[in-house]
């Protein structure tokens, strides 16, 4: 198979697609990356919907999206918009479909847009494996076709748009029996749908790809691009979003992951960030994501075109490398803090970097988030570090070091390739993609204590780290590699964004061996200052491994973004699980506010929390239910309980301070 999916992957190139008409704002072709959200309240409260509306317009949002799971709620949609437009707000609305192909068929005849979700908008989920021959297959692909004609023709009829948006946890028994939990499963049911519409002449549509694994979610939209381009279909716009990404930092580390990625590559015409938060919350997080790309092109320096790519996009390969110490091969990613803007460094201020210091029990205590290197330049610590963390400084101060055998050399390509003195285990060259040479490339296919650590000053960062991998790759270099990543005056907002771009999208490729972050910040920079920053870009790595599911070292929440259709308040029942549960490392907790995002969009979760009735949960063991209607002021100790009882449960431990 081809394996180019998007324009360019060394150019910044928008792919090129059809031009959907949304109400007044249309999407795709030449128009921006437009930014969308959904309401959470009720949908058959209108004031309270309206007023929500206006405070995600207001935040950003060019499209609105609200929830019609029944013909009531479809029709209180005339009501909305009518509000809306008295008040002067043309943002165009769209419904969200689940199940209701009579609600679809209400709504498209009142908003812009309609979403359907392939897996249950003409099947019913029923967890059940079924053999099909082809001629059954063909006649339930009939029968979906006689549910969804009916919508094609209305949408047609009255200009509205339409996202078949699928999602990698309700895809429909039927997929599941045929194609499985994959990617090409997540295409081919929205392929069926779209094979209907091309039938009927209907091409107002955008595509969603959805999960709440970044990898999977990566491989079934370039899956999807390829796969329309192989059928000669129309090129349509595509929706991004990482679903149930969770909330605060994770959820946005988790979208920018994922979606940034893509976006890297010129995919996507509508951003939506589904946080466990406020939907007017979402709207700049979109928009700082996509601004990041407006003059990119111009910006960029210039990335020889490829001649080889060593990788399948669209499926998870981790470059096979060497191991050194406990670096590369089949050694998680490993984490450097970098540390080197500090003078004069005490055991206290370790802490930054998850190692913790007690004056009590001259001990230390590494916390899960504990960094595995800490880089200190030209400037040595001078005391013993604790167990499970090495140092890391300059080459020229190291070869003054009495003790060099406990620290590690930092070489510039230069001073490695002249060197005659270097540490007989772990030694890191520093290179740019110019260093990358053929003679150092055939020096480290003899050295065996070789750790690259890549960095780029390309405004088109990414691409051009690739292309330093895929360049070890073809010339058949098995050396481990740290993705080095510093940054200039951004917020924090910003710099967690880019860095999960950056470096999340080589590990969702296979590529990468560690994270180094840091910040060129003044160096008059107060010291507390500085060790903030620190331990948030220390934090912020850790968050990045586990979001492109690399290095799992802390409790994972997948939980979805409110809606309408939510049974509880998902961010206060969010924040009351995460504090019983956040030390349970490796553990993935799904919460989910009614059915619709049950067990199936908690695909990969080893538990569930799902809302089933006022204030009635179900309890999951993967997707399994173990416990029906338990009363909500119950359901977190029973879901405890649920831990222990598959002795996956510790009790929190107080490190001393």
């Amino acid at each position: 198979m081809n394996k180019i999916y998007c324009p360019s992957l060394t150019e910044y190139k928008r792919r090129e697609t059809i031009e959907v008409q949304i109400g007044e704002v249309p999407m795709g072709a030449h128009h921006p990356i437009r930014v969308q959200s959904m309401t959470t309240v009720d949908t058959m409260d209108t004031l309270r919907s309206v007023e929500q509306c206006i405070r995600m317009i207001e935040a950003g949002c060019e499209y609105i999206r609200i929830t019609a799971p029944s013909i009531k709620e479809a029709e209180n949609l005339r009501h909305i918009k009518a509000e809306l437009r008295r008040r002067g707000y043309n943002t165009p609305l769209v419904a969200d479909i689940h199940f209701t192909p009579n609600a679809a068929e209400v709504a498209a005849r009142i908003v812009e847009k309609v979403r359907i979700n392939p897996g249950n908008y003409a099947d019913k989920k029923k967890f059940e494996v079924i053999e099909y021959t082809d001629a059954t297959y063909q006649a339930e692909l009939e029968r979906i076709r006689e549910r969804f004609v009916p919508l094609v023709r209305i949408c047609k009829e009255h200009g509205t748009a339409m996202r078949i948006g699928t999602n990698h946890g309700s895809l429909s028994d039927r997929i599941l029996s045929r194609y499985g939990d994959t990617p090409l499963g997540m295409v081919e049911s929205a392929l069926e749908f779209l094979r209907i519409c091309e039938d009927e002449q209907y091409h107002n549509i955008v595509i969603s790809m959805k999960a709440s694994n970044t990898q999977v979610m990566v491989q079934a939209y370039r899956l999807l691009v390829q796969k329309l381009e192989e059928e000669g279909l129309k090129p349509y716009p595509l929706h991004l979003g990482v679903t149930e990404a969770g909330e605060a930092e994770d959820g946005r580390i988790k979208s920018a992951v994922g979606i940034g990625t893509l976006l890297e590559d010129g995919l996507g015409d509508t951003v939506r960030v589904s946080l466990t938060e406020a939907p007017e919350a979402e709207a700049p997080v979109a928009k700082a994501l996509i601004d990041r790309y407006t003059y990119r092109a111009e910006k960029a320096q210039p990335i020889k075109p490829l001649c080889n790519i060593p990788i399948d996009p669209f499926q998870y390969h981790r470059r096979e490398t060497a191991e050194v110490e406990n670096i590369g091969n089949q050694n998680v990613p490993r984490v450097i803090a970098d540390l080197s803007p500090l003078r004069d460094i005490q055991y206290a201020d370790l802490k930054s970097v998850g190692h913790l210091y007690s004056m009590l029990l001259d001990k230390f205590n590494m916390n899960d988030l504990g960094a595995d290197y800490i880089y200190t330049g030209d400037h040595p610590i001078n005391f013993m570090l604790p167990n499970g963390l090495k140092e890391i400084i300059n080459y020229v101060p190291w070869q003054l070091m009495e003790d060099q055998e406990h620290r590690h050399p930092l070489l510039t390509v230069k001073q490695y390739l002249q060197a005659t003195q270097l540490h007989p285990k772990l030694n890191y060259i520093e290179a740019d993609i110019h260093g990358i040479t053929d003679e150092l490339m055939e020096r480290l296919k003899g050295d065996a204590t070789a750790v690259l650590v890549l960095y780029t000053s390309n405004e088109h960062a990414m691409p051009e780290l690739r292309k330093c991998f895929f360049r070890l790759m073809n010339n058949g270099v098995s050396t481990p590699a740290i993705i080095k990543r510093s940054y200039g005056a951004l917020t924090a907002d910003e710099m967690q964004l880019y860095a999960s771009t950056d470096v999340g999208g080589l590990l969702i490729d296979g590529l990468g061996d560690g994270i180094m972050l840091g910040t060129e910040l003044l160096p008059a920079q107060e010291k507390v200052a500085w060790l903030n920053t620190i331990g948030k870009l220390n934090n912020l790595s850790f968050g990045i491994l586990q979001a492109a599911r690399t290095r799992m070292s802390k409790t994972e929440y997948i939980s979805c973004p409110s809606c309408g259709r939510t049974l509880f308040d998902l961010q206060e029942t969010t924040a009351m699980i995460r504090k019983r549960t956040d030390h349970l490392k490796g553990v993935k907790i799904g919460i989910m506010g009614c059915i619709v995002n049950g067990p199936g969009e908690m695909a990969d979760a080893d538990y569930g929390y799902v809302g089933v009735g006022k204030d009635k949960i179900a309890l999951y063991r993967g997707q399994t239910v173990v416990k029906k209607s338990v009363p909500a002021d119950r359901a977190v100790d029973e879901l405890i309980e649920l831990i222990r009882e598959d002795e996956k449960w510790i009790e929190p431990v107080q490190l001393e301070a």
